[in-house]
């Protein structure tokens, strides 16, 4: 094989020899560029962040759209409103397993083939649904539906390693907001599409015409892999029993993960006790009233998007705390004046883009840790964020129903003190030496601290 001409050097710029320990080593020189299967090397074009948070959209709408269909499901399918209600916990325990089986497997499969046979798979699922002649066959199928459309949870990641760490957060920040306008508008989108065409059955035929056409569009858009290279690929079951030890190994994580059930828990307590809340007198308003809640907090889902490069900027540190405060003054504000449905809406907002904002510093964080292991953690991460809100809701309709108002939104601002207590925790020290980042481009150097470890898959 005749061997391709060496690239142009690249000027590095010079080191104050006062900078360099005496008793260092020569820094070695950069290594080889990696073998064309390399995610580094790969012919995948560049990255399309509109492209990745429409996707995003799309498919976490599959969670979300059928929650204010369950009422037109009991009179169709002829049950009651708690066993249509089976539908949207079906969603829920289906996106969890899909995180835990499957998103993992983006570190090492090929993202191309992985993402088509998800989107594929959901089309079957969401089609089987709509023709569905029983409660129990729209359930089963809700199950595998949301199983298979965890690919926001993989398209998360990916775009974190492509876009690099000057962008970071920013690239976060945009396909988070994505996946805010989805899971918030697929609600209004599919009540008008059902109450246009008269039958619940429509919107997941809309669904499956939605995710169908990402089918054609996003494989070819994504890199080949993102992970580590064929020849350091661990088993499926080496990847599921290797998640505890991400956790372990890694303070990052650890910190991210709490931050994340901490705060989705205050969340979860605030919106799994409002709409009791807005039907209770003095308010008296309808089940409706919760969902225009969702879409009178579009601005702050859309602010939210302004936490991505303020984490570039100034740290995810800065940015959790900035978030944690808007929280807690929406709390505040909701708690202050519980039958003023301005405050009311004006608490949400605040409480939304604290919450999104943190998200977004939370995934910034995780995502430095290694490009070979950043589905994994966001497995881990994700996990907890959804255990933090599952324990929030359950936790606020208990406080609801048995002390109020108050006591619920009380619950609400301890989540929120803990998650400051977090932060408020003294940062980890850093001693720089001059290292390879084995998430970066061969032969880029950076400082490196004496307490960081090699992310598991990489070597």
């Amino acid at each position: 094989m005749k061997p391709e001409p060496n690239p142009p050097a690249v000027p590095v710029p010079a080191v104050p020899v006062s900078a360099v320990p005496r008793s260092a080593a020569p820094v070695p020189a950069a290594p080889d560029p990696a073998p064309t299967q390399y995610p580094a090397q790969s012919p995948a074009p560049t990255l399309n962040v509109p492209l990745f948070a429409v996707a995003g959209a799309v498919t976490v709408a599959n969670i979300y759209f059928p929650q204010p269909l369950l009422a037109a499901v009991a009179h169709g399918l002829e049950v009651s409103e708690r066993t249509a209600g089976l539908i949207a916990s079906a969603a829920q325990i289906g996106y969890a397993l899909g995180i835990l089986l499957l998103v993992p497997l983006a570190d090492t499969a090929r993202l191309r083939r992985l993402t088509s046979a998800l989107l594929a798979l959901t089309t079957a699922a969401l089609l089987v649904a709509a023709a569905a002649p029983d409660v129990l066959t729209l359930t089963l199928a809700t199950l595998a539906l949301s199983t298979t459309t965890v690919l926001p949870q993989i398209l998360t990641p990916v775009a974190a390693v492509l876009a690099g760490p000057g962008r970071r957060g920013r690239v976060v920040g945009l396909v988070g907001l994505g996946l805010t306008l989805g899971s918030t508008l697929s609600r209004t989108v599919s009540g008008a599409v059902t109450d246009a065409s008269g039958s619940w059955r429509a919107a997941y035929v809309v669904a499956a015409a939605a995710t169908a056409a990402l089918l054609w569009v996003l494989p070819r858009r994504l890199p080949e892999r993102t992970g580590a290279p064929p020849e350091r690929r661990s088993s499926y079951l080496r990847l599921l029993a290797g998640l505890p030890r991400l956790l372990a190994d890694h303070r990052d994580l650890r910190i991210s993960a709490l931050l994340g059930a901490c705060v989705f828990a205050a969340f979860s307590v605030f919106w799994a006790v409002l709409a009791f809340h807005l039907a209770a007198p003095p308010l008296g308003y309808g089940p409706g009233a919760a969902g225009l809640f969702g879409v009178l907090t579009l601005p702050a889902a859309l602010a939210s998007a302004a936490a991505g490069p303020l984490a570039d900027r100034y740290g995810p540190r800065a940015v959790n705390t900035g978030g944690l405060v808007a929280a807690g003054l929406g709390l505040g504000v909701a708690g202050l004046a519980p039958y003023s449905p301005v405050a009311l809406a004006a608490g949400a907002n605040l409480l939304v883009v604290g919450v999104s904002s943190c998200q977004v510093a939370n995934q910034a964080r995780i995502f430095s840790i290694g490009r070979a292991v950043a589905a994994r953690v966001n497995t881990v991460f994700m996990l907890a964020t959804f255990g933090g809100g599952a324990f929030g809701s359950l936790a606020g309709s208990w406080l609801y129903t048995t002390y109020g108002w108050s006591a619920a939104l009380l619950a609400a601002g301890a989540f929120v003190v803990v998650a400051g207590l977090v932060v408020a925790g003294p940062a980890r020290p850093a001693v720089p030496s001059c290292g390879p980042d084995a998430t970066r481009d061969a032969g880029s150097m950076r400082p490196r601290t004496s307490q960081e470890r090699t992310p598991q898959g990489e070597t």
